[in-house]
């Protein structure tokens, strides 16, 4: 018999499948739910075991995972009588690994001590790629006890392990993350513009900005989506959108001035509008054509 923790995982999406995935390779049982007939059947293909609700997902697990898209959803799984603060045993550990608001992260914490569960919140930053690889940054909020508890689990999803406070701040830190990100993103879609519209080699231009200073994780991630106008989503326009909701309220809250990140705010809602919310944030190369007066 197995001495890792039995772990139920709620939402099998384009991060949650790779990821329970990782974990059932390293041996650990795994329940999954979803809304997501195929992805089920992707679990057990995979050597996972399905179940048809939350309740039966997490009623005999030592560890709960939700990854869903947003807070609404986490509040759908984790409340009321077929969720998971009702089903789940005293003592099992609830780690929340979608990107919500902090105070969602902060009242969720709150609402599982008075039912003898304990919370993490444990957003990831690395796409789809890391999820695959098992490479993703892991940012904590939550008690240290629970978080060393957690530190298997953790190390078997991602590189970079890192409690940053308490309940709340792993969904801050996060938020910081998309900032970056969309910021990130937003200059090299930009680039590759002027650097098109001024005839020179992209590939080799790309390669050797991405060796000096220029460079980043976002560009070597995002270099061929922009090379290759291939826009298939590994992170969709509409979470980014609503990621930028959430670091533009939190900065309000805590009195911090964001103009750079108002103004990608802006440019994200603005390529959600015209249509491209399914595709992947790096689409905001399509944005800046059609500023720059190209028709995509």
């Amino acid at each position: 018999m197995s001495t890792l923790p039995k772990i139920a995982w709620i939402g099998l999406g384009i991060m949650g499948s790779p990821m329970s995935e990782n974990l059932i390779k390293a041996g650990y049982h795994v329940t999954g739910h979803t809304l997501e007939p195929e992805k089920l059947d992707r679990l057990t293909a995979a050597g996972g075991t399905a179940a048809g609700s939350v309740a039966e997902a997490v009623r005999d697990a030592d560890v709960i995972i939700t990854m869903v898209p947003a807070s609404p959803q986490v509040e759908a799984v984790a409340y009321g009588p077929d969720g998971v603060l009702e089903n789940a045993r005293p003592g099992a550990l609830l780690i929340d690994m979608s990107s919500i608001t902090p105070r969602t992260s902060v009242d969720l914490a709150a609402a599982a001590k008075e039912k003898g569960v304990r919370v993490l919140d444990a957003p990831v930053s690395g796409g789809e790629a890391g999820a695959v690889e098992a490479v993703l940054s892991i940012m904590v909020g939550g008690e240290q006890a629970d978080f060393d508890e957690a530190r298997p689990v953790f190390g078997t999803l991602g590189r970079t392990v890192l409690r940053c406070g308490p309940h709340g701040a792993g969904q801050t830190v996060k938020a910081a993350n998309q900032l970056i990100v969309a910021v990130n993103i937003q200059a090299c879609a930009e680039a590759v513009v002027f650097l098109e519209r001024s005839g020179v080699d992209l590939t080799a231009a790309l390669d050797v900005l991405n060796g000096g200073l220029a460079g980043s994780t976002v560009l070597t991630r995002k270099k061929d989506n922009f090379l290759n106008r291939d826009f298939r989503p590994g992170f969709r326009v509409d979470l980014h959108h609503k990621d930028m909701g959430i670091v533009t309220d939190a900065a309000r809250a805590v009195g911090a001035a964001l103009p750079v990140g108002a103004v990608v705010a802006q440019l994200v809602a603005s390529l959600r509008a015209q249509g491209d919310g399914g595709l992947d944030h790096s689409a905001l190369l399509r944005a800046v054509e059609r500023l720059s007066g190209a028709r995509v």
